[in-house]
C-alpha cells in the first residue's frame, strides 16, 4: 500500500475502534442513568431495545436490524421485556410464526427516560461546540455511506 492508502486505512481502522468504544460507552451511560434512578430491573441493552422500538409495531427481525445489541440475544431480551410488562406482542394474522411487538405504557416510560438522557447529552454537546467541527450532520452522512457499503458487502457474500 502506498502512503495515502495507508493513512486512509489507518483512519478507517481507528473509526472502527471508535464505533465499538462509543457503543460500549453509550451502554454504560444508560446503565449509570438507570442506577441513578434506582432502576435495577432492566439492563442497558433492554433499555436500548425499548428506545429503538419507539412507537412502532414491528417484528423481532425488524427490531434486530434497527439497533445495536452487541453480544445480546434479541429474542431472549424481548421475551424478558414481555414478561416484565414493557412490551406486548401479537401473532401476525398472515404468518402465525411471526410476532409483532410494541411498547406498553411502562415501556413508553422507559423509552422516555432514555430519550431524555440522550437529549441532555445533545444539549451539553451543543453548548460545548463539539457538534460543530466538523458538523455532526456531515459525520452522520459519512457513517451512512459506510453503512451502505457494509450492507452491500453483506449482500454480495450471499
Amino acid at each position: 500500500m502506498g502512503e495515502p492508502e495507508t493513512a486512509s486505512a489507518e483512519a478507517y481502522l481507528e473509526s472502527l475502534h471508535l464505533l465499538d468504544r462509543l457503543h460500549r460507552l453509550m451502554l454504560d451511560l444508560i446503565k449509570d442513568e438507570f442506577e441513578r434512578l434506582g432502576r435495577a430491573d432492566l439492563n442497558p441493552v433492554q433499555a436500548l431495545i425499548l428506545y429503538n422500538l419507539g412507537t412502532s409495531e414491528v417484528s423481532a427481525g425488524e427490531l434486530r436490524s434497527r439497533g445495536m445489541y452487541q453480544g445480546s440475544n434479541v429474542s431472549y431480551n424481548l421475551k424478558k421485556l414481555v414478561t416484565m410488562g414493557y412490551v406486548s406482542h401479537t401473532r401476525c394474522d398472515q404468518d402465525r410464526r411471526s410476532v409483532r411487538v410494541r411498547l406498553t405504557d411502562e415501556g413508553l416510560l422507559v423509552r422516555e427516560t432514555v430519550f431524555n438522557l440522550f437529549m441532555r447529552h445533545a444539549d451539553g454537546l451543543a453548548m460545548s461546540g463539539v457538534m460543530d467541527d466538523p458538523p455532526l450532520a456531515q459525520v452522520n452522512l459519512q457513517s451512512r455511506r459506510i453503512e451502505r457499503f457494509w450492507t452491500e458487502q453483506i449482500r454480495y457474500i450471499y
